[in-house]
């Protein structure tokens, strides 16, 4: 059995099947073409040899540590450069992992620990990024221009013993945003998410109770810093599909998830779960939960508490207490809440009525309940969003007062805090007390996209555009298959527009407005980016579908949007004139 000592690299595309999903030639003809011109001469310049394709991976073997990254380093800025004039959607990214130990050699195949621990760094890396053993770091450290992150020790699957990760790049690049692409966890976290649990009470009108409760297990998993969990929109796109958990795993970027039902009967109620590898499909436990009603909370509690057990068993006390709070104690206020759920996340005009009426019951029988006032204020966010205000200064001083009794009773809830905070800064103006209680619901819950995304905006209202760019990413990250990516898009647009880059702006709000049309904002930042971009033909079918939603909009009454930069309400108010918006 002849062995020797070699340097592996490990590669494979990142979402390979929510690409394939979206555009099977288009994202097969794309891969093709990026291994035979980027990927292919890279391996050969360095000396390196592929010893086997997988249909979105590779692994091939180099004689020095020093070529395998120089290798890696190569194609990750080829691929960059390939996707920079690519839609989002379009973009194919990798993830490369590089170990060097010694190989089993059989004919053209490679064997043993060094192949199989490329293979798992390469799970590990940021898209777009490298990461490397705590022996290619040592060897490369001294002999070639790399700067290396550490991670902290991995226990990888099937190997013995913890391994030292290091994220590598070359220096004097820019580290890599590790939120830069949807739907990647960071190596560093345990990684999950929530599946809407099964309603097994046979009657569809109780959906909104059992998709509640497992909203209220993801909020209880967000707190904890530990934790990457993937936000409730993204979850429940998977809502009444059969799916294939590995799979789940795979999109959403999640080593976990969980998946379950609630039987509610009377003033009895079952939850049952069971937590499952995603990467393994193996079930790490199953269980059921029963009790009355009045008990809910307390069952919500031992579930959330079993996942911890489970994935992350050194959490400390602290973030564990901080799961357990509860936004009210009263049964009844907490049903309308659930429903005032249900009906806002439809973002259509009428279920922002619903939603808005709901929140109000809840809010008469607890007038303490913080939640319930941000949610009631956040429907006035969303109604102006939309263009759906019929009683401008009597709706923003309801929202105001709203907002303000949400900040004054929240102070330890990240839903009531985020969502005053964006009603403060959209509807009323007041950008700077917003912009501080989103980032006290971040600090509160770091895993929470709504307030990513809110922050996201206010940055870019402030005056920091390449701020607000960092934090759409992230919204986009912690959930990558949003039904609202909308709003997520919007803001990406907005921050390029202001940062000087109509073309990539025009991008990102042009697929805003595709995926909802009557999303006011994203339509005029994509009617003034194309105009911008030179796309007149495009900006002015934009401009002239706003002017049929709302025919008294005009380029300089923007008064919908606070801008504190006098340039970045000139620019966008330019852009919509030369579209064709009335001034």
């Amino acid at each position: 059995m002849e062995r020797r000592l070699a340097a592996i690299l490990a590669a494979d595309v990142v979402g390979y099947s929510r690409l394939m999903e979206q555009d099977e030639a288009g994202t097969f003809e794309r891969l093709r073409q990026r291994r035979k011109q980027l990927v292919e001469p890279a391996v050969e310049h360095r000396r390196g040899r592929i010893f086997k394709l997988m249909g979105d991976g590779l692994l091939a073997e180099f004689g020095s540590v020093v070529d395998a990254l120089e290798c890696a380093a190569v194609i990750q800025r080829s691929m960059d450069e390939a996707n920079a004039a690519l839609p989002a959607e379009q973009r194919i990214l990798m993830r490369i992992g590089v170990h060097v130990g010694e190989v089993i050699v059989e004919g053209e195949d490679r064997h043993g620990d060094a192949v199989n621990i490329a293979a798992r760094l390469q799970q590990l890396a940021d898209p777009g990024g490298i990461s490397v053993s705590r022996q290619v770091a040592e060897h490369a450290r001294q002999k070639s221009a790399f700067a290396f992150e550490p991670c902290g020790e991995r226990q990888l699957k099937n190997i013995a013993g913890p391994i030292a990760v290091f994220r590598a790049r070359p220096e004097g690049e820019t580290p890599r945003t590790p939120a830069a692409v949807p739907g990647a966890a960071p190596a560093d976290r345990p990684s999950i998410a929530v599946l809407p649990f099964d309603n097994m009470s046979g009657d569809r009108e109780q959906d909104y109770f059992a998709d509640g409760i497992v909203e209220e297990i993801i909020t209880a998993l967000s707190r904890m810093r530990s934790l990457f969990v993937i936000a409730r929109n993204s979850s429940f796109t998977y809502k009444g599909r059969s799916v294939d958990v590995k799979q789940v795993g795979r999109e959403l970027g999640v080593r976990y998830v969980l998946e379950g039902s609630v039987r509610k009967a009377g003033a009895k109620v079952r939850i049952t779960g069971q937590l499952i590898d995603a990467e393994t499909g193996a079930h790490l436990w199953a269980d059921r939960f029963d009790g009355a009603l009045e008990d809910i909370f307390d069952l919500q509690d031992q579930v959330t508490a079993r996942v911890v057990i489970a994935i992350a068993p050194r959490l400390e006390q602290a973030e564990i207490e901080r799961a357990k709070r509860k936004p009210t104690e009263n049964l009844d206020a907490y049903d309308y809440y659930l429903r005032g759920m249900a009906a806002v996340h439809l973002w259509t005009r009428e279920g922002n009525d619903e939603a808005l009426a709901m929140f109000g019951r809840a809010i008469e029988l607890d007038p303490g309940f913080a939640a319930a006032y941000g949610m009631a204020a956040r429907c006035y966010s969303q109604r102006l969003g939309s263009g759906w205000m019929v009683d401008r200064p009597r709706e923003t001083a309801e929202a105001e007062r709203l907002a303000r009794r949400a900040a004054a009773l929240g102070r330890d809830d990240a839903v009531a805090l985020c969502t005053s905070g964006l009603a403060l800064a959209l509807v009323i103006g007041d950008i700077d007390t917003g912009a501080e209680l989103i980032e006290r619901a971040l600090a509160l819950n770091p895993n929470l996209a709504s307030a990513w995304a809110f922050s996201a905006f206010v940055r870019i209202w402030g005056g920091d555009p390449e701020a607000g760019l960092e934090r759409a990413a992230r919204a986009m990250q912690m959930s990558p298959h949003d039904p609202h990516m909308s709003n997520m898009q919007a803001a990406a647009g907005m921050g390029h527009l202001f940062a000087g880059r109509p073309a990539e702006a025009w991008t990102w709000a042009h697929m805003a407005v595709r995926s909802n049309p009557n999303h006011l904002i994203a339509a005029c930042v994509a009617a003034a980016s194309g105009a911008h971009a030179g796309r007149l033909a495009d900006a002015r079918a934009v401009a002239e579908r706003l002017r049929e939603l709302h025919p008294a909009l005009r380029a300089s009454e923007l008064g919908f949007l606070i801008l504190r930069r006098p340039q970045d309400l000139a620019q966008l108010a330019q852009g919509l004139r030369m579209a064709g918006i009335p001034d």
